[in-house]
């Protein structure tokens, strides 16, 4: 018997604090796409939407943020992406629930990667809610919101109403967040079990949402995929004052007020114009969190919020990050543990090599010491001082690592977003899990660690082993991988000597991999 469907005006139909709202009815869950949860004049505060009469569709993904920049397509293998129609009004979200039926059940909020740049809702064909929804028994909800120049660009020089533009993308979050407490009962969904989880730069927004205190109580819990990152994407620091007077003297115009309605490539292209001379001069082009009022700033710099300590987290990264993009100039998988150790030498310098391989081998006994070439130090070495942070504020807080090699050139070691197939229950839409006897494994054992979280604030079940929170002096690692074991410390020791060694190399090699980078 194939799936059910059902579309009618009985079905599918909820009274949301606005009106209501016809969604469909799909495969044993009920469907949304689209929902308005604000809206907003360009560079200021969200509001709320206005109440309609009779029923809205809501069928449809609704608009997604304008991006700066459309490239060329690549990397389509390794992250399955699509694009979407773009609009300034994409204050919507996406809701996938088993059943409108009273029941309260955890509510898995999902904030998009792509940095606080670009991305959206839908981007990675991955980023699909069903199979969650229905393994899980969960309500899912995706959210999009504003980016780039639009959500994170400090007008604050110029009037109080323009006081929060650099963070007006997180207070769209914050709105989002607000429409899900109040309206997600009717959805099936407990608003006091709201667990938001992002990847890459959706995890730097649940670290943002932590230090904004207007989200307060609008979450329970959080997951952190590879978004705990350094210099890379740091906050903004200084006033917007230099970069919007530049905009307005590319655009040739002299009151601010224009830039509200200036269309948005016109903003775009004046923006990707002025900021690279800025940014080289060490001044504000902004692009992430505004530290103010608002948003608080960076915890390993200034500190968590005490308010949040009674939140759990899971944090976690994967081995390669961005550097697992680029193909090595090496046949790594035929490769004898001499022969590696001879590519790192030729890189570093025998020295050098030797003091990284022999900490290389006690961090991953499993590999060959050319994968040293690899290894990422952009998200894994600040997480390290997060975590231990993070873990001196609570005792629910916990740290995995996906070390499986995947499906690609013979075995590839995973790259940045190679993991989110896993924790959505969707390696289905990923070809490079497939062909292998371990993902099906990997996926149940990733999906119902995140299930155990989101029901019980603890990821600890039946397919790990025992896996204790992290403290301040030991990281309690789940290693996922052919073998996935518990380890503490791994790579503590490690990751200061391999970042000093490997930096200088990798940001030679910055440009000629950013071309092949998805976030």
């Amino acid at each position: 018997m194939g799936k059910k469907f059902i579309y009618n005006d009985k079905t599918a139909i909820v009274q949301t604090d606005k009106g209501r709202i016809r969604g469909y009815f799909y495969d044993d869950m009920f469907i949304f796409k689209g929902v308005p949860y604000a809206k907003a004049k360009r560079f200021h505060a969200p509001e709320p939407v206005e109440p309609w009469e009779g029923v809205l569709e809501t069928t449809s993904f609704g608009y997604v943020c304008p991006l700066m920049d459309m490239e060329k397509p690549n990397g389509e293998l390794l992250v399955p992406h699509r694009y979407w129609v773009m609009n300034e009004d994409c204050q919507n979200l996406n809701i996938w629930t088993p059943g409108l039926d009273g029941e309260k059940r955890p509510v898995m909020v999902w904030l998009h990667g792509g940095g606080f740049f670009a991305g959206s809702a839908i981007e990675h064909i991955a980023y699909e809610g069903e199979n969650m929804c229905k393994e899980g028994q969960v309500v899912v909800v995706s959210v999009n919101h504003r980016l780039n120049v639009l959500g994170y660009c400090d007008l604050s020089a110029f009037g109080e109403e323009y006081a929060n533009s650099g963070n007006a993308g997180t207070d769209d979050l914050v709105a989002a967040l607000k429409w899900i407490h109040e309206n997600i009962a009717k959805f099936g969904g407990d608003p006091e079990n709201v667990i938001i989880f992002g990847q890459s730069g959706g995890g730097a927004k649940v670290t943002t949402l932590l230090q904004t205190p207007a989200a307060d109580g609008l979450f329970a819990k959080g997951i952190i995929m590879s978004g705990v990152i350094g210099p890379t994407l740091g906050d903004s620091k200084g006033s917007g004052e230099k970069l919007v007077k530049a905009v307005m003297d590319e655009l040739h115009v002299s009151d601010v007020k224009d830039l509200e309605t200036v269309p948005y490539q016109q903003l775009a292209d004046a923006y990707k114009k002025v900021s690279p001379a800025l940014a080289a001069a060490g001044e504000y082009v902004g692009n992430t969190p505004h530290p103010n009022a608002f948003y608080l700033g960076d915890p390993l710099v200034c500190g968590f919020r005490p308010q949040t300590a009674h939140i759990p987290l899971m944090v976690g990264s994967v081995f390669g990050e961005f550097t697992s993009f680029v193909p090595c100039p090496y046949d790594r998988n035929h490769m004898t543990a001499e022969e590696g150790c001879k590519v790192v030498e030729e890189t570093f310098g025998k020295e050098a090599a030797g003091e990284m391989i022999d900490l290389f081998k006690k961090s991953y006994p499993e590999r060959n010491p050319v994968d040293l070439m690899l290894l990422d130090f952009i998200f894994r070495d600040p997480e390290i001082a997060y975590l231990r942070k993070r873990s001196a504020l609570n005792d629910k807080t916990w740290s995995y690592y996906f070390n499986l090699d995947l499906a690609v050139d013979g075995g590839r070691t995973p790259w940045h977003c190679a993991d989110i197939p896993y924790f959505f229950h969707n390696i289905e839409f990923a070809p490079y899990t497939q062909g292998d006897d371990i993902s099906e494994h990997i996926e149940k054992l990733i999906f119902n660690s995140v299930m155990a979280f989101a029901k019980n604030g603890n990821p600890e079940n039946p397919e790990v082993p025992s896996w204790p929170a992290c403290t301040p002096d030991k990281e309690s690692t789940l290693m996922i991988g052919q073998e996935t074991v518990v380890r503490e410390n791994f790579d503590h020791e490690l990751m200061p000597v391999f970042k000093k060694y490997m930096e200088p190399v990798f940001v030679k090699k910055r440009q000629e991999q950013d071309a092949n980078i998805q976030h």
